[in-house]
Order: C-alpha cells, then sequence, then structure tokens
C-alpha cells in the first residue's frame, strides 16, 4: 500500500496566540452588548464588526513517525476492542494523547433520541476512546457539542452524559456566551459563531461520529460531526450544504476521527426511527484524514458511489484530504 507523508502542524497560530485572540474576540462579544450566538445573524448586524478577524483554530494534529498510517479499519463485535484495534494500526493512543493532555471529545448529540436509534454517537463509543485516553494519561476529558434539541435533555436521553458521569468526564454545555467569531475564509463558511468555550486550554480534539444517511447530504460522518460546533442560524447553511461541509475540514485540523459502523442508519437519516433503518456492520474506522476515512466510510459502509457525496471531491480537490482513501497508507484488522 502506498505510504503518505506525515501530517504537518498547521501554522496559523500558536497556542499563546490562539488564547490570546479567543480572549480578545470574547472581550468585544461582552462590550456589544451580549448579543452571543446570534451576532452574525443578518437582522442583528453591528456595523464595522465584520472587519474585525475572528478565531482561527490552531491545528490539533500531532507529528507522527514517517510512514505512519493515516487510516485504519477494524472488525468485530465488541465495542471496545474493535475501537483499540483501529487505533492501535494507527500506532496506539499514546501517538496521539501525551499525560497531561487536555482532549476534547467532539460527539454526534445533536438529537434527543435514545441509543439504539443510531442518531447519534453512541455510549459505548464514548466510553471506549474515553477510557484509552485516560489510560493514556489525558489529565482532563471534555465531552462538547451544540445539538439541535435541548442541549442537557439530548445529552441525557442518548445516553452520554450517563458515561461521562460515570468516567469523571466534563461535559459542556451550549449558551449564548459560548460562542465567539471563528474565521474560516472557507467558499461558503466565511465568519460565524463557534462553540468557543468548549476548546479552551485544549490540547487535543477527537471527533465521534456515527455513520448514517442523511437526507439533506447524502452521508453524515466525521466530517459533518463538526457541524455540531456552530451556533446561530445554522440551518440557512442546508442549502449549501457540501461546501459548508468541505469548509470544515478546513475550519479545523484534529487529533483524529473515528467513524462508528458497529450499527449504520442506512435509511431514513439523519434521525431514522424504525429499527430496519439500522444495518449491524461491526465496523470502525479510524484516521487523521477525515476525507480519506469519510470516503472509506461512503464505500464500506454505506456502500454508495463515492460520487455521490460532492463535499468529499469539494475538499480533496482542495488538498484538505485524500478522496482516494485505496491509495493512502491504511491498515485492516479483525478482532
Amino acid at each position: 500500500m502506498k505510504k503518505q507523508p506525515a501530517p504537518t502542524p498547521h501554522p496559523e497560530l500558536t497556542r499563546r496566540e490562539f488564547i490570546t485572540r479567543v480572549g480578545g474576540a470574547a472581550a468585544v462579544l461582552a462590550a456589544a452588548g451580549g448579543i452571543g450566538a446570534t451576532l452574525w445573524r443578518r437582522e442583528h448586524h453591528v456595523p464595522g464588526f465584520e472587519e474585525r478577524p475572528g478565531l482561527v483554530l490552531p491545528s490539533y494534529a500531532v507529528e507522527r513517525p514517517t510512514g505512519a498510517p493515516t487510516l485504519a479499519i477494524a472488525h468485530g463485535a465488541d465495542t471496545a476492542k474493535v475501537v483499540a484495534a483501529a487505533i492501535g494500526e494507527l500506532g496506539g493512543i499514546e501517538q496521539f494523547i501525551r499525560p497531561g493532555d487536555v482532549v476534547l471529545l467532539k460527539p454526534n448529540s445533536g438529537f434527543d433520541r435514545p441509543a439504539i436509534s443510531g442518531a447519534t454517537t453512541h455510549p459505548e463509543m464514548l466510553r471506549a476512546v474515553a477510557q484509552l485516553v485516560l489510560a493514556a494519561g489525558a489529565a482532563r476529558v471534555i465531552v462538547a457539542d451544540n445539538p439541535i434539541n435541548s442541549p442537557a435533555g439530548a445529552f441525557i436521553k442518548n445516553g452520554l452524559r450517563a458515561v461521562a458521569d460515570e468516567l469523571g468526564l466534563r461535559i459542556i454545555l451550549p449558551d449564548p456566551n459560548a460562542f465567539v467569531p471563528i474565521q474560516v475564509n472557507g467558499r461558503t463558511l466565511r465568519q460565524w459563531p463557534f462553540f468557543e468555550r468548549a476548546f479552551r486550554r485544549v490540547d487535543k480534539v477527537i471527533g465521534l461520529a456515527p455513520c448514517k444517511d442523511h437526507n439533506a447530504c447524502e452521508a453524515s460522518m466525521t466530517m459533518k460531526n463538526w457541524y455540531g460546533l456552530l451556533g446561530g442560524r445554522r440551518d440557512q447553511f442546508h442549502q449549501s450544504i457540501h461546501e459548508v461541509i468541505a469548509d470544515f475540514a478546513l475550519m479545523i485540523k484534529p487529533t483524529l476521527v473515528i467513524l462508528d459502523g458497529m450499527r449504520v442508519m442506512v435509511r431514513n437519516g439523519p434521525t431514522g426511527g424504525r429499527p430496519s433503518d439500522l444495518k449491524p456492520m461491526n465496523m470502525v474506522i479510524a484516521g487523521t484524514d477525515m476525507v480519506a476515512v469519510d470516503a472509506c466510510g461512503t464505500a464500506r459502509m454505506l456502500g454508495r458511489d463515492l460520487a455521490r457525496i460532492d463535499y468529499l471531491a469539494l475538499a480533496s480537490e482542495r488538498g484538505l484530504g485524500n478522496m482516494d482513501w485505496k491509495s493512502g497508507n491504511w491498515r485492516e484488522a479483525q478482532t
């Protein structure tokens, strides 16, 4: 299998510059009278504000050995073992997490649906990843998302709150003061309210996404998962959803992404509602290239033509990832 070079750190900001800019942006919002997450709606225009630069996230990617795999697939019936096998094929959790790290886990907690529905990140996926991260010596593990339904209720109903309480993870819920404008300069996503509070003093970021059908963009996977970090009237992005999802690969450079295909919602996504919407796959894909992971998930989990997922081509054409995942350095394991 062809090797890919190790990812290089994202150069935009040092961590000190990041904290300084976050503080400055938060102060501007406070001075604007607490408009918060609605600041960038057209009907709440603040003259001159859009000329000020917004937050630019630092890269959360890590330097890895030359020739290290960028994608790994693992199979089996036990979620914890499958997750451990996938990350093990990438080189082990120790390649990504160092003792003392503050780690943000970003699940899909968008709906107040039970875990059995497959509409959100399964609690056993959160448990498996959090236990690995804690075993690697993380000082603190944060869990955050901005659900469509009531945030507190969604985390309870989908079972993620119970796992967080059991393992001592800190859940950060959104409120209007949790958001500052982020500067993306994407083709569609330019400046927008962003769930900044979840990122304060964070060293590593891991995305945990269920693989599922989606009525607006064909497939909801690891790239679409970052949609949950936006505030404001984000529903308006559905009209250009593929362009926005491609922009997410520009907005954030995570440490690792993990795609859950233990049970895949193959129809009626993103919420499903019937047992027949789900298909057991007993598969997890982990990697450092979101575009490759989602392309692999499209083919191996959803069984769909990559040409149907426009955001993969858009991101790949811009050099934000490798849509041709088979040409990369990948591994596969059975548990």
